[in-house]
């Protein structure tokens, strides 16, 4: 079986999550693979997997920002604010007025409330959204807080009656692509969806860093789990008197500054800890 670490796909069109991780289980021998975070089939890029207790990392990566770049088309709305979904309305939208397309992109940046896409994997009474949605409920998801720190919008061209838009975005976990297209296609009276999205970085980890399923058929090694502890979190080296203590999860004398990867003087990740009052407690103990 592999060693416990990371493997950064760069995630195919046309493929779930969850199949990405069933190829990558198959490879490295073992069952407990994990993702940070799903991808639709339609997107591409980034998709981090954990593998072995690696997989423990998962959660605290999930909270990290992301970077994607996309194109909206405007004059379609679908019931799945992508191109996956059934077309909802169609009107014209080639004669819409650049800067009013730019000025309604510019109300998406900042501290926003976002309703989610009713087709996502949010749980509504302990079922999934898009569950729910394929069972035919109807699914009304509460706004919740996201940030986009920054968002670049592209060239706008005309397609026929309709209008692409490449944007790129930088935002907090947990805010929705799609829901950006639909809201700016809103926002201009003619309705929006994603005709294209990929992924171009997970916290730290970006396409440089991915490797795509062929590659990995060829050479499927991971990214050590030290290694990807270093990556993603503020880190500190310890000396064996705090290692010993660190290993049975024992509070430390320590001022840190956040979430933090504990290392004893080997270069072995022991834990993740953070602040807590006055000293540093345990998060996670990884050995």
């Amino acid at each position: 079986m592999t060693e416990p670490g990371l493997v950064v796909v760069d995630k195919p069109g046309g493929i779930t999550s969850h199949g990405v991780v069933g190829r990558v289980r198959r490879l490295v021998g073992t069952r407990k693979v994990g993702h940070a975070g799903t991808l639709d089939p339609m997107a591409t890029g980034v998709l981090v997997l954990g593998v072995g207790r690696a997989t423990r990392l998962l959660g605290h990566l999930m909270l990290t920002d992301k970077a994607y770049e996309a194109t909206v088309r405007l004059g379609v709305s679908t019931t799945t604010d992508d191109a996956e979904g059934e077309v909802v309305s169609d009107v014209p939208a080639s004669g819409l007025d650049p800067d009013a397309v730019l000025a309604a992109f510019a109300t998406q940046v900042g501290a926003i409330e976002q309703v989610p896409t009713a087709v996502s994997a949010i749980k509504v009474d302990g079922k999934r959204a898009y569950q729910r949605v394929r069972d035919g409920e109807q699914v009304e998801l509460k706004a919740r807080p996201v940030t986009v720190h920054e968002l670049v919008v592209g060239e706008q061209r005309v397609v026929g009656e309709h209008l692409d838009v490449d944007i790129s975005v930088r935002c907090s976990s947990g805010t929705y692509i799609r829901a950006i297209a639909r809201d700016v296609g809103t926002a201009l009276g003619v309705g929006g969806h994603l005709t294209a999205l990929r992924r171009t970085a997970v916290g730290p980890y970006d396409l440089g860093a991915a490797r795509t399923l062929e590659q990995l058929e060829e050479d499927p090694s991971v990214l050590p789990v030290a290694e990807a502890a270093r990556a993603a979190f503020a880190s500190i080296d310890l000396d064996e008197d705090e290692a010993g203590s660190v290993r049975v999860g024992r509070a430390l004398e320590r001022d840190l500054d956040g979430l933090t990867a504990l290392f004893d003087p080997s270069g072995e990740f022991l834990a993740l800890y953070e602040p807590r009052g006055e000293v540093a407690r345990a998060v996670a103990v990884f050995v």
